[in-house]
């Protein structure tokens, strides 16, 4: 036990040395505006409005309400400030190394091994993504539950009891409402019977032990009665798979088939399961976006990838009954991707740093215990092979260092993306994005301009870029950005508003009043736009119309205080004046 508590303070203080600076990061303008900084059922709280809107809504194209309170409790705790958010996506981390090496050491009673994957799982560049992102707290906390039930259910398969299946059910659940990605799990605890578990009813033993004791195994089971044992979790994972379908639907961030053919997915999705095992062994290079190749993807890139897959899986196969761990390691990778390697296209992303947070666990098994066969041969070649692994491990905390350093702001993230990828619209429309908050316009309508250059579709862009130009002064190119993004997504109640502003800085009141009130048909709790339409009909001289639209947003917006002067000015004009151009003082946004 001294053994494995010393690992354990190891694996903490590694994680803390190398991913400490990330509490001095800020938040990030793609997904953190979403989750945090922009949404307001997140920062009012846990009041019973919002944990039923946690429980039901599709923003951000997922279904997560556990990840939801996460993020309410840490906004109670801490505010806007992103250091505590990041410390707890940093803890989590830590939580999630530690039950990594804990269940595999009680499953496997090989110490080292289990080290090493976890050392590997602590510090692998590719994981940065899920710890510095705090968006990303659904990938730590999901994991965090992911080990959990694991944990649980290996308690459960050496010493069955209903009330330990019931806590595998329990957490299991958990995970699943902390992010979907959970689906596959009960696929891995099948692994799990297979090795190290030993519990299918076929010859052999727990596998490659390598330093461990040996205890009486599980009770042996066929594959069908495993198979039936878990069929309450895979049902549980068919619901959640057709919740997360819905929701992703429900947001509009699936590609129909359409956009992304089926041979334009197969293709990438081959591409992508070689490219991550490459970024496994070499990691550089690495983004926040991966365009998507769409049909750009040169055929002999596709043909090696299958063929390399092939080989690889025949070989594994071949191997099986003498080297358990990797066809279970093989398989855990090759199938915990499947929801996530883009079969099913959600966004429009070719592959993700962060879809590798539990897949590459499977690949770590793989190397641990094939590295521990490998030393079985000599004692000088283990202590080459330790040394060996010492100074790799050192080195991608090296990296890893580097990496989150990337993660600072969004301008240094997404400089850094664009360095590293080519024909990247969201790294310039986002770059942009914080470069117009910062108030350098030239260089924000510069990026939003490479963006609509490479997807001239953008709705987002030119919504964004007419914003730029507007505050430029330049508004009649502001005027056509506007309605090119209507044009592509007509429903966009923010553009319509502020395709009004525009229009009525130029005098075109009544055009302007239209849009308004596009605005309101969208969105009928936009107190914005009927603040806007209030300033605009009193600038008419119509007072008694712009009284009801101030009083609207008022009513929709309590604490809005320009729209509460409107109103207070307008009934006061309106009571001592009969003025036909009574002067309301307002900004239009």
């Amino acid at each position: 036990m001294r053994r494995e508590a010393l690992i354990c303070l190891v694996l903490t203080v590694i994680i803390l040395a190398v991913y400490w600076q990330v509490t001095r990061n800020d938040f990030i303008l793609y997904d953190d505006n979403v989750y945090i900084t922009d949404n307001p059922h997140v920062q009012s709280g846990f009041t019973g409005e919002n944990i039923g809107w946690a429980l039901t809504t599709t923003r951000s194209g997922n279904w997560h309400p556990l990840t939801w309170f996460s993020h309410m409790l840490d906004y109670q705790l801490f505010g806007l400030n992103p250091r505590g958010h990041h410390l707890t996506n940093l803890f989590l981390h830590i939580a999630n190394s530690i039950l990594l090496f804990l269940t595999l050491r009680w499953a496997t009673f090989a110490t080292w091994p289990s080290a090493l994957v976890a050392a590997l799982f602590a510090i692998h560049p590719l994981h940065v993504e899920s710890v510095a992102w705090v968006a990303e707290r659904k990938d730590v906390l999901s994991t965090f539950f992911w080990l959990l039930t694991m944990l649980a259910y290996i308690r459960y398969a050496k010493r069955p009891k209903r009330t330990t299946y019931l806590l595998v059910v329990l957490l299991f659940v958990l995970g699943l409402t902390a992010k979907p990605m959970l689906v596959t799990l009960p696929f891995v605890l099948l692994l799990l019977d297979y090795w190290p578990l030993n519990r299918f009813q076929l010859r052999g033993n727990y596998g490659s032990v390598v330093d461990g004791r040996a205890e009486p195994s599980p009770e042996k089971l066929s594959p069908i009665r495993l198979i039936a044992e878990k069929l309450p979790l895979f049902m549980l994972s068919g619901i959640v798979s057709a919740v997360a379908f819905w929701a992703q639907a429900n947001a509009g961030a699936m590609s129909g088939l359409e956009v992304i053919p089926a041979k334009w997915r197969m293709a990438n999705a081959l591409v992508s399961y070689v490219t991550y095992i490459g970024k496994l062994f070499w990691p550089e290079n690495l983004a926040v976006f991966y365009p998507h190749p769409q049909d750009n993807l040169p055929i002999w890139q596709v043909v090696l990838a299958g063929l390399l897959l092939l080989i690889l899986s025949i070989a594994i196969v071949r191997l099986a009954a003498r080297y358990k761990y990797g066809i279970v390691g093989w398989l855990w990778y090759l199938g915990t991707l499947v929801p996530v390697i883009g079969l099913v296209q959600v966004g429009e992303q070719a592959m993700a740093d962060r879809y590798t947070y539990i897949p590459f666990i499977g690949l770590y098994l793989i190397i641990a215990w094939g590295l521990a066969d490998l030393g079985k041969e000599s004692r000088r070649l283990r202590t080459l092979l330790t040394v060996s692994a010492t100074s790799i491990l050192m080195v991608l905390a090296l990296c890893t260092w580097q990496q989150a350093k990337l993660w600072r702001n969004t301008t240094n993230l997404f400089e850094h993306t664009l360095e590293v990828t080519t024909n990247n619209y969201v790294a310039h429309y986002t770059l942009g994005n914080a470069l117009a908050l910062k108030g350098n316009l030239a260089g924000a309508i510069y990026h939003y301009k490479e963006a609509l250059r490479i997807k001239p579709n953008y709705a987002e862009v030119h919504n964004n870029l007419g914003n730029a130009l507007a505050t430029q002064g330049n508004l009649a190119e502001a005027v056509e950005h506007y309605k090119k993004s209507l044009l592509i997504m007509p429903d966009q109640g923010n553009t319509h508003r502020n395709l009004g502003v525009a229009l009525d800085r130029q005098g075109k009141h009544e055009e302007a009043i239209y849009h308004y009130k596009e605005a309101l048909r969208i969105n009928p709790q936009d107190s914005q736009s009927h603040n806007n339409i209030g300033v605009t009909l009193a600038e008419q001289g119509k007072l008694e119309e712009a009284i009801v639209h101030f009083s609207q947003a008022v009513r929709i917006n309590p604490n809005f205080t320009e729209a509460q002067r409107n109103l207070e000015n307008g009934l006061r004009l309106l009571g001592k004046s009969t003025s036909k151009n009574p002067v309301v003082s307002s900004q239009k946004k």
